[in-house]
């Protein structure tokens, strides 16, 4: 009985995480229709929330700008169970130091890392995202929203995997 209750809440999971990465993939496509640009990326606004805060005004005076050179990466065909990493990199492009105050992950799946020193004005920082696949099969659309002291607060950097799943095991190993 608990068997058939695990596997219902496993398959509606995963139903929501494949519909999730159909939207996030529709939506990353509509931002490239919109702004297609060759060359380096600024930072892009996290999609709204369901009721938005109340709206924040730009603060005054200079600002720092972080200048990703990708803020999308696809791993490719990834084994189920295989952890990968990709390092986002970037450039304070502004006028004042660059602070990251976080960089919070779309699931549970994703480890993020960056820099924690203020970034000078013409360095260069990095937002490390791994990925570990392990019970994640399909095609998965990840996301790590970034906050800094940029305008506007957050970017939302994207991963795409498609994970092959592992054996069922169903036929047990060859003698």
């Amino acid at each position: 009985m608990l068997l058939i209750v695990v596997a219902a809440v496993s398959c509606k999971d995963r139903a929501a995480e494949k519909r999730i990465a159909e939207l996030e993939s529709r939506l990353s496509a509509m931002e490239s229709n919109k702004n297609p640009s060759a060359g380096a990326v600024s930072a892009v606004p996290a999609a709204p929330a369901q009721t938005p805060p109340a709206q924040e005004t730009k603060p005054e005076g200079p600002l720092p700008v972080a200048t990703f050179e990708k803020v999308e990466h696809d791993f490719g065909t990834v084994r189920e169970g295989q952890k990968v990493t990709y390092t986002y990199k970037f450039k304070n492009t502004g006028e004042v130091p660059l602070i990251i105050q976080n960089a919070s992950p779309s699931c549970g799946c994703t480890v993020p890392d960056w820099s924690k020193e203020p970034i000078a004005v013409g360095g260069t920082g990095f937002v490390k995202a791994e990925f570990d696949s392990q019970g994640k099969p399909g095609i998965q659309n990840k996301t790590i929203t970034v906050t800094a002291n940029t305008w506007p607060k957050t970017t939302t950097l994207r991963f795409k995997a498609m994970v092959t799943p592992k054996p069922d095991g169903a036929n047990g190993p060859v003698k």
